[in-house]
């Protein structure tokens, strides 16, 4: 049986097919389209998605769409109606687009697919699962559990916005839900507004930005936002907030609240923008740990699963995992809005086809997220040569010699290799690599290569057999989602001097063996790499840890701010001679900046808008 499940309409729009409840292939239109969380119906990923199976749409038993329409205009009228006759700019706007698409998003879905088989029949084949079924679906059956708690925690599905339900075999049951207006993901959605950062996309920024400041506004936000229960059940206080009605986040209270208009975009960070992050990072996560101890107190069960926007926050998660209320933590790795389409997909087969979950014990089914696009030899050669790439083609060996050596040499690495990640993470198919232990790699990559705030942190790529080595870490982490602390004996004693610096000004003081890693609070956002799962890349860390005794490398991203992730070769060309990256791995193809025409060298600064 295949299914091919559909996420779109909203934001990172994604297909996803799975054959006999195994994942197939998976991708953001984003990638295709090049247009950073592109919302769009994923045409360009539905395309690769039935090719990599060497199928058309008739070969697919159903579609799967990750929410229900119907339930979110039921929402959007509710909402107008408590609040009226506030809000009507924001009705005005929003009902047009309701009346015209969403609210017949069945027959949209249905004009959209006619482009792949004109003929499929729609009307028995069309499944539509809820949104928050959609995430726990991608959380708990992919998962290495037979059993499981499963919390979904993100902005707003249909009504929900933050459920917990149960996993055994092929079942998911939905225990409790939180419904909208009171939302974790959009309390930290309007602190990211505030601070300047773009809603849906800058959260990640406030998370790496919390460690430079001090948790100084915690009380004032649990005095006056949110209503916290000892179970982790809350309510917010909707007089601070205009995200039901306006079309702002925030609005005059809530900044006389916080002593001061939001910060602009681009506007100088200060420390009082620091100590804001740091404090909603500090309210979010014990949300978040009163959640888990309440479930697992309430259900005895070992093992837990996350999903939906905020199990992106990997600083939360590093915690759930040390606070040890649940024994064993899984987490999707497209855990926001693109995993819908695999929860769909599962959902349906699962759950509406009734069909058996097969679980492989100690190992989940993401194939480590490596779902997307991959380019044979041949292929790889044709498209560099059309972009007027000059290369030398390698043995697998000397290719990983080689770059090895590069980063060894403190250069900055574009690699891209096997089949691309399905996520928000580069995961050694399409990155940015680093020597970990240069002092000065954190900088230069932000600077000068990707082009982003100095501020931000960058992660590193460890050998799974040296993890605990090297990181307060007993375990995997494979999909970059977990954050732990740098081991003691791998630190670096501040000096009284260091000590007393705050906020921006910790930036450059070298805080381990492997500073370029190390936020300024000894924290690291681990992924352990396996070689089962990604043996090139473990083959090159093992080459670095050889030469160098380290066997860890920065891992970014394989793009500049505001670009999707490299997808094709030509892409990752264009990037490489756009940014300051010294040499370029595609394939067994070997590239050096100073061997390219200069004709071709680009200023990729400002290609992209900003995120």
């Amino acid at each position: 049986m295949r299914i091919l499940g559909v996420s779109a309409f909203y934001h990172d729009s994604a297909a996803v097919l799975i054959e006999d409840g195994r994942i197939t292939a998976a991708a953001q239109e984003e990638r295709f389209t090049r247009r950073k969380h592109d919302s769009r119906f994923p045409v360009h990923a539905i395309g690769y998605c039935l090719e990599e199976a060497g199928i058309g749409l008739d070969g697919v038993d159903f579609v799967a769409f990750y929410d229900k329409p119907f339930l979110k205009f039921e929402r959007l009228l509710e909402t107008y109606l408590t609040f009226a006759p506030r809000g009507f700019t924001s009705f005005r706007m929003a009902m047009p687009l309701w009346l015209r698409e969403k609210l017949f998003q069945k027959d949209l879905l249905s004009k959209e697919l006619k482009r792949f088989d004109p003929e499929y029949d729609w009307a028995n084949r069309l499944l539509f699962a809820e949104h928050h079924q959609s995430h726990a679906a991608s959380a708990f059956f992919p998962s290495p559990f037979e059993e499981a708690v499963v919390l979904t925690m993100d902005g707003v599905g249909e009504w929900a916005t933050t459920s917990a339900a149960i996993g055994r075999g092929n079942s998911l049951e939905v225990i409790k839900e939180i419904h909208f207006p009171h939302s974790l993901g959009l309390l930290y959605s309007a602190f990211t507004y505030y601070t300047g950062f773009r809603v849906n996309s800058g959260e990640y920024k406030l998370m790496g930005l919390a460690p430079y400041g001090e948790p100084k506004y915690t009380d004032l936000i649990m005095d006056n936002l949110i209503d916290l229960k000892k179970d982790g059940s809350f309510r917010l206080d909707l007089d601070y907030f205009d995200y039901c009605t306006g079309l702002r986040m925030t609005n005059e209270r809530f900044h006389a609240l916080f002593g001061g208009a939001p910060r602009r975009p681009e506007e100088l960070l200060t420390q009082r923008y620091m100590d804001l992050a740091a404090s909603i990072q500090k309210v979010t996560e014990e949300v978040v740990l009163r959640l888990t101890r309440g479930l697992a107190r309430e259900t005895g069960m070992d093992n837990l699963c996350l999903a939906g926007g905020v199990a992106l926050n990997c600083v939360a998660n590093g915690k759930i995992l040390r606070d040890g209320a649940f024994r064993n933590i899984w987490i999707q790795p497209a855990a926001g809005d693109a995993g819908g389409a695999l929860g769909a997909a599962l959902t349906a087969h699962h759950l509406f086809q009734d069909q058996p979950r097969k679980v492989e014990k100690g190992r989940d089914a993401m194939s480590g997220a490596y779902l997307g696009p991959e380019f044979s030899q041949d292929d790889t050669e044709v498209g560099l040569r059309d972009a007027g790439a000059r290369f030398k083609t390698l043995g697998e060996a000397e290719l990983i010699s080689a770059v090895a050596q590069s980063l060894a040499d403190g250069k900055a690495v574009g690699w891209f290799q096997g089949r691309m990640e399905f996520g928000p993470r580069a995961l050694g198919g399409r990155s940015i690599l680093g020597d970990p232990r240069s002092p000065d790699m954190q900088k230069m990559l932000n600077l000068k290569v990707k082009y982003r705030e100095s501020f931000r942190p960058f992660a590193p790529s460890v050998l799974c057999e040296a993890v605990s080595d090297w990181f307060d870490l007993d375990g995997d982490s494979p999909y970059m989602l977990l954050v732990a602390d740098v081991q003691a004996k791998r630190r670096r004693e501040m000096t009284a001097v260091e000590q007393a610096l705050f906020g921006i000004e910790k930036l450059n003081v070298p805080r381990s063996e492997i500073p370029a890693v190390t936020h300024v609070d000894y924290s690291a956002r681990v992924q352990t790499v396996h070689a089962d799962t990604n043996p090139r890349y473990h083959a090159l860390i093992s080459r670095f840890h050889a030469l160098t005794g380290c066997p860890v490398v920065v891992n970014t991203s394989f793009n500049v701010r505001g670009e999707p992730i490299v997808c094709t070769p030509e892409d990752a060309f264009h990037c490489f001679m756009g940014t300051e990256i010294d040499v370029l791995a595609v394939g067994d193809c070997l590239l050096r900046k100073e061997d390219q025409n200069p004709s071709l060298k680009g200023d990729y600064k400002d290609t992209f808008e900003l995120d």
